[in-house]
């Protein structure tokens, strides 16, 4: 399995936007990873933060549109790029975790990506996250987001 840790800084924050720095560059990440032909399944910490992740796809750039939806809605198999705060129904590649725990199924996955916010709380509950990792057998990498 390999982890990856996108490093944001404070300058990555829009201070006009309500968005996060770090579900910008996940939506960026999924856009990405659907035009690999890779299906995805980005958790969340709860039903409320599903339903913005989901509204935020919807709002993103047209030109590189994500077919996307919430566990349990669209298609029999599930779009490209699913959704959810439960564990997910089906086998996907890529894990983008937006929860601030290592979530229990993190095996099911080849890739995982978590994000280590700019803001101090965050930055703390990624270096847990990290150390849990470790704790697995797993040498996550980070990279500093563009």
């Amino acid at each position: 399995m390999q982890v990856s840790f996108y490093l944001l800084n404070e300058s990555q924050q829009d201070e006009l936007s309500t968005v996060p720095a770090h579900f910008a560059l996940a939506c960026r990440l999924c856009a990405d990873l659907y035009r690999a032909k890779q299906r995805v399944f980005v958790y969340t910490a709860g039903q409320q933060q599903a339903e913005a992740f989901d509204e935020l796809l919807w709002q993103f750039d047209a030109g590189r549109f994500v077919p996307h939806n919430l566990s349990g809605e669209g298609p029999k198999y599930g779009a490209p790029v699913e959704i959810s705060w439960q564990a997910p129904r089906q086998n996907r590649a890529v894990l983008i975790n937006l929860s601030c725990e290592v979530p229990a199924f993190v095996s099911r996955f080849a890739q995982v990506i978590e994000f280590v916010p700019a803001a101090e709380t965050e930055k703390a509950q990624a270096r847990d996250r990290f150390k849990q990792y470790r704790q697995l057998g797993i040498n996550p990498q980070t990279v500093t987001a563009s």
